[in-house]
């Protein structure tokens, strides 16, 4: 109820600063971040007309009716933000690389504005000090930050359902899943709430939720956006990613995000990227179609099939019939639950948080677990705390053998065997029916060896079964992106097969 207030209430604060008629004329929440510069620089925009715009949509479609419900906190220091940069545009003062840009931020990534909740009612009163590497780069590009977006709680959780925040629905079928764990931000941003979004993955949880809502999805090489005040599923593999529905404006976001941080071991030195744009990014590629990762829907494998050969027709070469070994999976899981719990310890005492370590969540969720646990057990939680700990032999063998499969035996191995730039499958399927009963129905997914891997992973829109989207993914080695990028982008410009969901307030 406070969010619909406040909502309400800035929206009423700012109605005498635009006309409705206008915001609605020029589509706002289908403008591109070059699009909406041009119009802040020719005065044909002000910071306040977009910041009511989408504050308007989040009212109207978020939650109101059928709601969506994927923005789980307002910023609130928002008009500051309006404030600090209309008066830059007003005065001539160079503006950074995302101006005018509005960004949403999955709800495990500390500002010290906003609760940082992981979506769990434990931690309902958790208030960082400071904010995330990721958030200061961002508002040094002069990215505004709008508020932040329901997850899978925990980041591990039936898609989109936290005990805080309730269901994310799909943007595109409210009866059907976001898929998570960076649910809300998906949604959000295939609902057009807001131009960005910064979501967070350990495999798969930027790229599904991107796929099944229609948008794009960047997943980094491990370390090139830094993990600090991210709160941790497991060190070895997550990374925060961008989320937007254009490959270009999800480049620019990354180039933002990117900085080499003291504070993160695995910290890189940014790259460039955004010259990689190129519409003619797919001609003289050698592309391998990874036939193991599709298979499990017809129709997406038909869908699939005509977008290789539009690939070809633009000038890539297309290498067919691949397999990747898939041996993985035993060893990430080991890894992803030691590291877990050593990891989610750490970040909780440095932090402060009023929790303050994994074993003490598990006994309060029972405490509380009709609010906690109404649906669901904690049965991941309870393995991790009583698995080996991190300088166990068990968990290093487990760690060492994961990214050896993934990595130098999987991508790698198939890239030089064939002589190829990168790799595509299908993301994943069109999106399934929510439910609460029996958790998620994944019939097959793209993400696990990117993922294990610690290596770039691409997701584009490819087209449509019915009403549901469905996307292609691009994947490639260690720090692959430019490769990466040239690829996707191209993609999207041959085939711009995107499309905005149908809202029903």
């Amino acid at each position: 109820m406070r969010f619909v207030k406040f909502a309400a209430i800035f929206y009423a604060l700012f109605s005498n600063l635009t006309t409705g008629v206008y915001a609605q004329a020029v589509h706002i929440h289908e403008l591109t971040l070059e699009q909406i510069q041009q119009k802040l620089s020719a005065n044909e925009l002000s910071v306040s007309e977009i910041a009511t715009h989408y504050l308007k949509r989040i009212e109207t479609y978020d939650k109101q009716g059928p709601s969506l419900n994927s923005v789980s906190q307002l910023a609130p220091d928002l008009d500051a933000q309006i404030a600090k940069l209309q008066t830059k545009l007003d005065k001539g003062k160079p503006l950074g690389k995302l101006a005018g840009a509005f960004v949403l931020v999955k709800d495990n990534v500390d500002i010290d504005t906003m609760k940082n909740t992981a979506g769990s009612y434990l931690l309902r009163e958790h208030q960082p000090t400071d904010n995330a590497f990721v958030i200061d780069q961002l508002l040094a590009a002069d990215a505004i930050i709008l508020g932040k977006t329901n997850l899978s709680e925990w980041a591990n959780s039936s898609s989109g359902w936290s005990s805080l925040h309730g269901q994310t629905r799909n943007a595109h079928d409210v009866t059907r899943s976001p898929c998570g764990s960076s649910s809300g931000s998906g949604v959000a941003v295939a609902a057009g709430f807001s131009l960005l979004a910064i979501g967070t993955e350990t495999d798969g949880s930027v790229t599904c939720p991107a796929a099944v809502n229609g948008i794009v999805g960047i997943k980094p090489t491990l370390g090139l956006v830094s993990r600090d005040g991210v709160i941790p599923i497991a060190h070895s593999q997550d990374t925060t990613g961008p989320m937007a529905r254009t490959v270009k404006d999800a480049v620019l976001m990354l180039e933002a995000m990117m900085g080499k941080d003291a504070r993160d071991s695995a910290s890189l030195s940014p790259i460039e990227l955004s010259q990689h744009l190129l519409k003619e990014g797919l001609k003289g590629k050698r592309i391998g179609v990874v036939k193991n990762l599709a298979g499990y829907n017809e129709a997406v494998d038909r869908i699939f099939a005509h977008n290789i050969e539009q690939m070809r027709a633009a000038g890539a070469t297309i290498v067919e019939d691949l397999t990747l070994r898939r041996n993985w999976g035993g060893d990430e899981y080991q890894v992803l639950k030691t590291e877990f719990k050593a990891d989610l310890n750490t970040y909780l005492k440095k932090s402060k948080a009023p929790v303050e370590s994994l074993s003490q969540i598990i006994e309060l969720n029972k405490k509380h677990s009709t609010i906690t646990m109404p649906h669901f057990g904690q049965d991941i939680l309870i393995e991790s705390e009583n698995d080996p700990d991190i300088d166990s032999e068990e968990y290093k063998s487990a760690l060492a053998n994961a990214k050896r499969k993934a990595g130098e035996e999987g991508i790698d191995a198939l890239l030089q065997e064939h002589n190829l730039d990168l790799l595509v499958a299908p993301t994943t399927s069109p999106a399934w029916k929510i439910d609460l009963i029996l958790g998620d129905h994944f019939l097959g997914s793209a993400s696990s060896a990117a993922a294990v891997a610690g290596y770039p992973h691409i997701t584009v829109p490819m087209g449509f079964i019915e009403h549901l989207p469905i996307n292609m993914s691009f994947f490639a080695g260690k720090l692959d992106e430019p490769t990466l990028i040239e690829a996707a982008y191209g993609f999207e410009q041959l085939t711009q097969a995107r499309k905005p969901p149908v809202l029903k307030p």
